[in-house]
Formats: structure tokens, C-alpha cells, sequence
């Protein structure tokens, strides 16, 4: 295991920690409004200072990049990214599912470390760039499945933009028809998590930031999988968009994004 793997696992279990005390008894007061249908708590912000005190502790010349605005402006060339608590709203009403999220680009902007940790199952999903992914320490990969029919898949439903509305529901219409499911967990962390392990048979979201993806990115890939963005882009830091999948899948939601989205991409 690498420094910086190790660095990122243990500042994600001490932030899932944090949240896991105080999951379920969150005093409203602690709740601050961010944005329209978007909001931050103190556990966001606890988290977020723990994993950046764990992070520029180890790699001082190291830049970072966090969801609730901790910044460093290292001079290695190398950027963490880290959600501290993906799935805010989720954890606001006592739903059981958010998770931590760090991720390490190199000085060329690719994804080299990913960590995702959803600390109530105490579930661990790592990879590092040609190594693998896995969960708690065992090699995890996309699934296997071939027939529409029983694939499960997993998406984003749009809660603060609507420009895009008509075309997430004509694409959603068509993913019901040629699958056996759909899931909104509410954390694209755990959504593309999930997707590396084979429980979700793919993933797609319009209007993602870094934070949201880019470990997440990095375990559907090492696990075997393909993400691009709506367009067919494999850079998908250049856009807000995200198919993830396997060999099979990923290339028939893709097709279906490529249909609805057309005139957003």
C-alpha cells in the first residue's frame, strides 16, 4: 500500500468516525442553507478539517480541492479532491447512506489514488491507478451481467436545476424499459462505488462536481469498468456528466444519453 493510499484511508475512517457519532442526533441548528435545495452541517465541515489537517500534514506540496472550501495551493502539481460527506441530505434526515470521498490526481490530472469509505456498513473501496480496486482489502469488478433484463441501475435525479428535466425523465423512461431496476441512493460516491463492485450494472448523472466523482471514477475503472461523460469523453473533468459501467452496459446507456442529451452537451 502507498503513502498516500494509506494517508486517504485513514482520513476517511476518522471523518466517517466523526459522522457515525453523530448520525441520527443531528440538532437542527448545525444545519446552514449552501444554496438553492443544497445544504452544508458542521459534521461537513469537521470532516472536511480533519481530512485536510490528515492530507497537508503528509503532503505539504500538495494542492487540494474540497466540496465545503478547504483549499491548498501546493507546488508538486498533484490535487486531492475530497467530498467529506457525499450524500449531506441523506444524513440530514437520518438516511443511512453518505460517504467519504478522497481522491489524488497527479501532476498530468489523472487519477492515481481513490478512496471511498461509507462508514455505517464500515465499507472500504479503494484503488490505486494499475493496481485494482477493492473492497475492505478484497478485489472487487464490474459485473458480469449481459441481459437488460436483470440489470440494475443507478442514477441522479435532478433536484436544483430543471433546463434538463424533460430530457433526464425521456432518458429515465428508456433505462426502465431495458432494465430490471432503478436506484437513487443519493451519493455518487457509493453510486459508482456500488457500480465497481457489480451490485449497480451502471451508473449516469447530469451535473456532477469533482468531488462527487472522482475516486469513484477511478474504482469503476480499476475494477474493470468504463466511465466517460454523456458525450463519449473518457476526460470527464471537462464536463458535468458521468455513464459509468461495464463493457456491457456502458455502452447502452451511453447511446441513450447520447440520444436525450444532445442539445446539453
Amino acid at each position: 500500500m502507498s503513502r498516500e493510499l494509506e494517508t486517504a484511508i485513514n482520513a476517511a475512517k476518522e471523518a466517517g468516525s466523526i459522522a457515525v457519532q453523530t448520525f441520527g442526533k443531528l440538532d437542527l441548528t448545525k444545519i446552514h442553507p449552501k444554496d438553492y435545495k443544497d445544504f452544508v452541517t458542521e459534521v461537513d465541515n469537521a470532516c472536511e478539517e480533519r481530512i485536510a489537517s490528515a492530507i497537508t500534514s503528509a503532503f505539504p506540496d500538495d494542492s487540494m480541492l474540497c466540496e465545503e472550501g478547504s483549499t491548498a495551493n501546493g507546488t508538486s502539481g498533484r490535487k486531492w479532491i475530497v467530498d467529506p460527506l457525499d450524500g449531506t441530505l441523506n444524513f440530514i434526515h437520518s438516511f443511512p447512506v453518505f460517504s467519504i470521498s478522497i481522491a489524488l490526481c497527479d501532476s498530468h490530472n489523472d487519477l492515481v489514488t481513490g478512496v471511498v469509505y461509507q462508514p455505517v456498513l464500515d465499507e472500504l473501496f479503494t484503488a490505486e491507478k494499475g493496481k485494482g480496486a477493492c473492497l475492505n482489502g478484497n478485489p472487487i469488478h464490474v459485473s458480469t451481467r449481459n441481459d437488460p433484463e436483470h440489470f440494475l441501475i443507478a442514477t441522479g435525479i435532478p433536484f436544483k436545476e430543471y433546463h434538463y428535466l424533460e430530457s433526464y425523465v425521456s432518458m429515465l423512461k428508456d433505462v426502465i424499459h431495458d432494465s430490471a431496476g432503478i436506484r437513487r441512493a443519493g451519493s455518487a460516491a457509493i453510486d459508482l462505488a456500488y457500480t465497481a463492485c457489480g451490485r449497480f450494472d451502471a451508473f449516469w448523472e447530469y451535473k456532477l462536481f469533482p468531488w462527487d466523482y472522482s475516486a469513484g471514477v477511478l474504482l469503476v475503472r480499476e475494477a474493470g469498468g468504463i466511465v466517460t461523460s454523456f458525450s463519449g469523453n473518457s476526460d470527464v473533468s471537462a464536463h458535468h456528466s458521468i455513464v459509468a459501467g461495464s463493457p456491457v452496459t456502458h455502452p447502452l446507456i451511453l447511446e441513450k444519453a447520447k440520444k436525450y442529451f444532445q442539445e446539453h452537451l
